[in-house]
Parts: structure tokens; sequence; C-alpha cells
């Protein structure tokens, strides 16, 4: 029999609204199935967040008297509690890890921030920019001879950050149901960012990866792992790392024979600018027919703009459509508990009288002012 609901199904979250990798890692929860009510403040926006997808919201006046007794309330009948705020933020608001666990000591508190809840920047402002500069994962970035390629906010606020923060959550959760005892998750995006660079640093310590950007095997410094422009302006990606996929890469660009050694690397240059040109001599489409079907791990570069079209991700349905807009769709995927379909996003305070009830909350939070609904 298949369940329905994803594989979360049954665990409530209350995530305190904020921004970027935090709202990610709610959103993430709730495409698993989790029932997630996002605390919002009055008049916040967000109506339009793709982030808030598949949650409820509820509006708390945190500056109310009552208003830190509604998070509160909300944390006793929850078994995980996300925040993105500053160190000792919410310590001061009354909402803290114990504040909630005099309440619900089996709550998993799981915090986001970029610096880490202690250590000299903690307390210090920062971006996705600045935390990816000093783990050393910004710098490797890049082409030989140039600056360091910052790639958009997906290798520090989601990668390092919010997915640290889901798996953190999942396996504190998993060690409360046995211990009955929740803990706080203290996810860094300075942290994680290091940690997905773990097979980079093993190359760096046994001196097969040099710090000199641009000259290594996964770093654009080898010719059969890059990408190459087209006669139309496009870009092709090559990936071809195992000899018999470099085989099949030289025979559909009709090369066999033609080239230098690719494991002699002085003649990387050489070997670059017979692939630079080979490319060039075609569009974008034209060398896709050529390498469709292949092995020789050659792609496209899509925009995001052409990705949904792609027949592989049509179909699997990796991007789907609701509402009018093009969005990811849940993931990973499984086989007995299916994750639901792509909620609505979440207008500020639409659920504060649903969530009150299905959660059983006391009444007279909405009625002191403390809680507060809006419209859907």
């Amino acid at each position: 029999m298949t369940a329905t609901g994803g594989p979360l199904a049954g665990v409530k979250v209350v995530e305190l609204a904020g921004l970027g990798p935090a709202p990610f890692c709610a959103m993430l929860l709730a495409d698993l199935g989790a029932d997630v009510v996002r605390v919002d403040r009055p008049g916040a926006g967000g109506a339009d967040d793709l982030l808030n997808r598949g949650k409820r919201s509820v509006q708390v006046d945190l500056k109310h008297e009552q208003g830190p007794q509604a998070v509160l309330a909300l944390a006793q009948e929850a078994d995980v509690l996300l925040e993105g705020l500053r160190p000792g933020v919410t310590e001061r608001l009354g909402v803290g890890p114990d504040h909630c666990w005099e309440l619900n000591p089996r709550l998993v508190y799981g915090r986001m921030t970029g610096w880490g809840q202690e250590g000299p920047l903690a307390h210090t402002s920062g971006h996705d920019v600045g935390y990816v500069s000093l783990t050393g994962m910004l710098h490797l970035i890049g082409r030989k001879d140039g600056p360091p390629q910052v790639p958009a906010n997906l290798l520090g606020d989601f990668g390092g950050g919010a997915m640290y923060l889901a798996v953190g959550v999942l396996a504190a959760l998993l060690e409360a149901r046995v211990s009955g005892r929740g803990q706080v998750v203290d996810a860094a995006i300075v942290d994680g960012t290091a940690h997905l660079g773990t097979m980079l640093w093993g190359f760096f310590g046994s001196g097969g990866w040099s710090t000199e950007r641009g000259t290594n095997l996964l770093d654009t410094g080898a010719p059969y792992y890059d990408v190459y422009e087209t006669s139309d302006g496009g870009y092709i990606s090559v990936g071809a790392l195992e000899p018999k996929f470099y085989a099949e890469l030289l025979d559909k660009l009709e090369l066999t024979g033609k080239v230098p050694d690719r494991d002699d690397a002085t003649k990387w240059p050489e070997l670059r600018e017979t692939f630079a040109e080979k490319f060039k001599q075609r569009t974008r489409q034209e060398w896709t027919e050529v390498f469709d079907g292949s092995d020789a791990c050659v792609a496209p570069v899509l925009s995001m703009a052409e990705a949904e079209q792609h027949p592989h991700l049509a179909a699997r349905e990796t991007l789907v459509r609701r509402d009018g807009r093009v969005q990811p769709a849940p993931a990973p995927r499984f086989s007995r508990t299916p994750n639901p379909a792509p909620g609505a996003i979440a207008a500020p305070g639409a659920h504060t009288e649903e969530v009150l009830r299905d959660w059983g909350l006391p009444q007279d939070l909405l009625d002191s002012g403390a809680m507060q609904s809006a419209p859907r």
C-alpha cells in the first residue's frame, strides 16, 4: 500500500520568518510532507515568495505582551522550531531554546546563521559571498588568471546552509524520538560550506589540488571538463573524465587520433584550443543532436527559461507549474510515501485561525491581539 502526504507527514514545524536559507529548509520539510507553520510579523511581505510554498502562515506580534506566549504555544505542540536570527535574539524575545523546552522538552531547535552561534564573527552581519570566501571555496571557483566567480548564493546559503540545517534537524528528530529530549542544531553556513569541500580538501592535502585557480581537473583546468561556446553564442558543457567517455567525445567530434595525449598537462592549452575551434563550427542545437544519447558526457548549457522544455526534465516533471509559475518539484522522491505536489504560497497570516484550531491553541491568543488574521 502507498501512504500519502510524504515521509514527514505528521511532523509539525514552526518557522520564525526570516530570509534565505532557513525558509528554504522549512520549504524542503514542507515538500516532504511536514506541517510547517510560518510565524510572520504583522504587515510582513512574502506572498509571492516560492520559499513559502506548502506552508501555513500565522501572524504574531512579538511586541505584544502575549506575543512570546503565542510562539511558545506553537512550540509546545511542535516537533521542530526553525529560526535564522542572530545569536541571542530569540532568547531576548523570550522564545529561545530553554523557554521552549520548559513546555516541550522533545523540541528540536534548528538555528541557521552564517557564522555560527559562537566565534569572533558570530554577531557580525554577513551574506553568502562572505561566508564562502572565508572557507576557501570561493577562491577555487573561476578560470586561470581570472577572479573568483560568485556562484549566485547556491553554494553558501542553500548548499552549505539550508541543506545542512535540514539534515541536522532530521537527525536530531530521530534521536529525540529515542531519548525524548530535543537539542539545538547549530547550522552555520561556514561549517556546511567547508564540509561540502571535503573531497577537494582531501585532494589539496595530498598534493592533488593546486591553489592556482583554473589549473585543476574540476575547475576548468582540464580541457575535457569545461564549457565551450558554439557558433550561435550558446554553450556546451563537457565532462568526459573517464577514458571511455573521452574516447566517445573524440569520436563524436571526429578528432580521434588528431589530438595530443590528454594525460600530458603541458598539452592542455593546445587541446583546449582544438576543442574550442571545433565547437565553434556548429550551433548549440546541432551539437546537442550530435551527442544525443551518447556517453560522452556532453550537455547543452540551458537557461532557466529553457530548462523546463528539456525532454528529460519534462519526462520526470523536474520542473512543474503551479498558479502559472514554473518551480522545481519536491525532491528527492520516495517509492512508498510520495511527496505531495508543491503547495500554494502562504500569504502572511492567512492561516492563523485554521492553525489555532488544528493545533489546539487557545482562542484568547487571537482575541488578545497577540496573533492576527489576514485574508487568504
